[in-house]
């Protein structure tokens, strides 16, 4: 027995050297990294919109390339499901959200490459929205979404269990949304 049984390691700079031999290989990649500044395309900084480029579509994009996972394996990238439902000022999201999984899936088979794409969420993503528009926004949220209520993280981690545990799931997408796509 590994004397890490039951512990979590994180090994920043696994990609090579001494950090992959310590890394090797994982089971399942989850993305859920990305900055995307929100913003009508007639006012977004060019440079900002290039900077969530880089973060969320390429930051995805070169994973399965850098980081060894196992052939039986997965790799799950949260988007959003603003690439289904785009709202005013989110062009950017829209294009780039859920856009690669199915390419990914069929080029790096047999690993699995699925997508979450949650919904609103009560997360620290809008700890620097006003409190009185952030409960605005949860409470219009409320009222609008079937399931009438706004999404925790626990909800989308639920989905991700899923598409990582599922061996026979690759190229899907998962709608964590509370109805928000349909609503």
């Amino acid at each position: 027995m590994s004397a890490y049984a039951d512990q979590r390691v994180l090994v920043v700079g696994g990609t090579s050297g001494v950090g992959l031999a310590t890394a090797g290989e994982f089971d399942h990649v989850v993305v859920s990294a990305g900055e995307t500044p929100m913003g009508r395309v007639d006012a977004l900084p060019l440079a900002d919109a290039y900077a969530a480029m880089d973060s969320k579509f390429w930051g995805a994009y070169r994973i399965p390339g850098s980081v060894r996972v196992r052939p039986s394996g997965s790799l799950t990238l949260l988007a959003g499901y603003l690439s289904q439902r785009p709202g005013w000022a989110s062009a950017l999201q829209s294009a780039i959200n859920a856009a690669l999984v199915r390419g990914l899936a069929l080029e790096y088979a047999p690993l699995r490459v699925n997508a979450v794409l949650p919904g609103l969420l009560r997360t620290p993503l809008w700890e620097g929205m006003d409190v009185t528009a952030r409960e605005r926004m949860y409470e219009a949220a409320t009222q609008r979404l079937p399931v009438g209520r706004v999404g925790e993280a626990a909800d989308v981690a639920q989905a991700v269990l899923f598409v990582t545990g599922n061996a026979y799931a690759t190229g899907t997408t998962v709608y964590v949304d509370g109805g928000g796509t349909i609503a």
